[in-house]
């Protein structure tokens, strides 16, 4: 599946806004960098994390690791409206393009489906601090049944 129209008709509401509701309370990682999704639409999700002394490095800039773990994070998450419930994704590979330093305020990122099918999908995402482009990755996650 890849295609406006299909991702639209594909598109599940009501998981979308679970995940919306379900980000306020997250626990693990995602919950330790205070990801939170703000907007799904059919093949795009929008989530903000605050930056924080503690994900900084000595040299005052967010450790790129944390940006890879966000990245990562709404890179299979924001197919889950698309697929069927009770299916998960696993990120299978991704790139990761650091473009210029954060230190200070909110990183906003931006995943979007570029191609989704039953078995994969291929993500592109983008990282904003303020006005700038921190990052852009792109990956790909395996979509799986779940097993019987």
């Amino acid at each position: 599946m890849s295609g406006t129209k299909q991702l639209q008709s594909s598109f599940d509401r009501a998981v979308a806004d679970g995940f919306v509701d379900a980000s306020r309370k997250l626990e693990g990682l995602p919950g330790y960098l205070g990801v939170v999704f703000v907007d799904f639409q059919p093949g795009r999700l929008r989530a903000e994390m605050e930056v924080r002394p503690e994900l900084l490095t000595p040299f005052g800039n967010m450790h790129g690791g944390v940006l890879a773990a966000l990245c990562d994070h709404v890179l299979g998450c924001v197919c889950y409206p698309h697929m069927t419930r009770g299916q998960w994704a696993a990120t299978t590979e991704f790139k990761l393009n650091y473009l210029a330093p954060v230190s200070k305020g909110q990183v906003v990122v931006e995943a979007e489906i570029i191609a989704m099918t039953r078995a994969t999908a291929v993500v592109r995402i983008e990282a904003r601090n303020g006005d700038r482009l921190a990052c852009i990755a792109q990956g790909t996650v395996l979509i799986r049944d779940p097993k019987e």
